[in-house]
C-alpha cells in the first residue's frame, strides 16, 4: 500500500477496486441466478423470465448490468438476443465460492456485517 499524499490516507493495493466492483456485481441474488442459469447454457431474457419467476423489466435489468461489467454476452438472432456467460473463468470462481462455503459452514450467512439476516432483500441492479 502506498500513502495518498493529499490527506495521509492509505490508498488502495491495485486490483481491489476491480476485484470489488466484480463481487458487487454477483452480490444480487437475482444476478447470480441469472449466472448460474446461464452457466447451463444460453437463455433470452423470456427464458430467464420463466424460469426465475421474475417481472421482465428486473431481469432485463439485471442482464444489462452483467453485460456491463462483461460477464454476460448477448448473441442477436432476428429479434431476440441470446445471453451466455462472457468468460468461462467465471465458473471457476462460482465453483471456488461453492468451496469456501462448505469449508466455513454457515459462518457467512450468520455473519453479524454480512450475513443473511443483515440486509434486506433487494433487488438493486448496479450503481444503485
Amino acid at each position: 500500500m502506498t500513502m495518498n499524499s493529499t490527506d495521509g490516507c492509505q490508498a488502495t493495493t491495485a486490483g481491489v477496486g476491480a476485484a470489488e466492483a466484480l463481487f458487487h456485481s454477483l452480490s444480487d441474488g437475482t444476478r447470480l441466478a441469472i449466472v448460474r442459469r446461464l452457466a447451463q447454457g444460453e437463455a433470452r431474457v423470456a427464458d430467464l423470465v420463466a424460469q426465475l419467476g421474475l417481472a421482465q423489466s428486473t431481469v432485463s435489468k439485471h442482464v444489462a448490468c452483467l453485460r456491463d461489467c462483461h460477464l454476460v454476452d448477448g448473441r442477436p438472432e432476428g429479434r431476440q438476443v441470446f445471453y451466455s456467460l462472457a468468460r468461462p473463468e467465471l465458473l471457476d470462481l462460482l465453483a471456488s465460492a461453492e468451496v469456501l462455503l462448505a469449508a466455513t459452514g454457515s459462518a457467512v450467512a450468520l455473519c453479524p456485517n454480512y450475513g443473511t439476516d443483515s440486509r434486506p432483500a433487494t433487488t438493486e441492479a448496479c450503481g444503485e
